[in-house]
């Protein structure tokens, strides 16, 4: 910054202030300064300038499997607002593993980012690390909560579920519920709502006995589960109502291996349904019955919630008053059930 006041011919105040806003200074001074960076290219250390202020205008992310195509999509959409409210969303993985989230969080906090948006792995407490970076600076979670007292922006999964339990009773045979690995707090909200989504159906719950292995490696989980579950015995319903629907992916392989035909219709040996509405559900084969989150609405509210935090906005949507923001997910009726 020094050297780029002495090149442009101006004090380092007035090339700062102009850096932090541009209309803030005279249009001499900007069409002066704008000449200058376009002769030499010159660009602020980012991480310098939020280093010295007492709040950044960085934001941190952390999503726990940068590949899955919901969380690129979530965070893209997370990434947008941030831009629009003039903060730059920084984005980490964890890749699903709580050591890899401890060091995204003291990467964060070394940067001084002013807030964070976390989608939490691990089953059991939010961990020393999380409940730390909490009380350091606002934070909202997605996905899944750590604990009660977290901000949340999410799905409602009792509702959810029972939307998807209530299709599946009219529609044909109750489903048995295929769960997903203990990696957050979803699998056991997921399995608490498919219990109370039957005991309101006035049906007994039917859950499938997987192995108790953590991993995000959901596809692979629902496939090798699936294949043992088919081999060991013939399924109690012939329909299946998987906790997401990247497991339901590695159950509908594992059911095509097995020859059965998935479907809804005569001639059909089996209907699987899942939850969340992956981008990919709608290319799966048969297209996966599934209901929506809306990740577009989780991301955009998430923000929201977080600038309420920071002060920048008070934003007139009245569920910015709660700390815990839970969504209605919508039905998608595909081929698979």
């Amino acid at each position: 910054m020094e050297e780029f006041s002495r090149f442009v011919g101006l004090s380092r105040p007035t090339v700062s202030k102009y850096f932090h806003d541009p209309a803030s200074v005279r249009m001499t001074t900007r069409v002066k300064i704008e000449a200058a960076i376009a002769r030499c290219g010159y660009k602020p250390n980012l991480l310098a300038v939020n280093l010295n202020r007492r709040r950044s205008n960085i934001l941190g992310v952390i999503i726990p499997n940068a590949l899955d195509p919901f969380f690129m999509a979530l965070a893209r959409r997370i990434e947008q607002v941030a831009a629009e409210a003039g903060f730059v969303a920084f984005i980490l993985s964890s890749d699903g593993r709580t050591e890899k989230q401890e060091e995204a969080i003291a990467t964060l906090s070394s940067m001084n980012v002013a807030g964070a948006i976390v989608a939490p792995t691990g089953h059991g407490a939010s961990g020393r690390a999380l409940e730390k970076l909490r009380r350091a600076i606002p934070v909202v979670h997605v996905d899944a909560p750590p604990d009660k007292d977290a901000a949340f922006v999410g799905t409602d999964n009792r509702k959810s579920f029972a939307l998807i339990v209530d299709y599946l009773c009219r529609s044909g045979e109750p489903p048995a519920f295929f769960g997903m690995p203990p990696v957050n707090h979803n699998a056991a909200d997921r399995r608490d709502a498919y219990v109370e989504a039957m005991s309101a159906q006035g049906h007994r719950p039917d859950i499938v006995e997987l192995s108790a292995h953590s991993t995000w490696d959901f596809e692979e989980f629902g496939f090798e589960q699936a294949t043992a579950f088919f081999e060991q015995q013939a399924p109690r319903s012939r329909t299946l109502v998987c906790a997401n629907d990247r497991i339901a992916f590695g159950v509908l392989a594992a059911a095509w291996r097995r020859g059965l035909k998935i479907g809804h219709g005569e001639g059909c040996d089996l209907r699987i349904a899942g939850h969340d509405d992956h981008p990919l559900s709608r290319y799966a084969c048969p297209p996966l019955t599934t209901v929506a989150q809306d990740y577009a609405q989780i991301g955009s509210l998430a923000m929201a919630l977080l600038l309420r935090k920071l002060g920048e906005t008070e934003g007139d949507d009245p569920r910015l008053a709660r700390d815990r923001i839970l969504l209605e997910a919508a039905l998608m009726l595909r081929n698979s059930a």
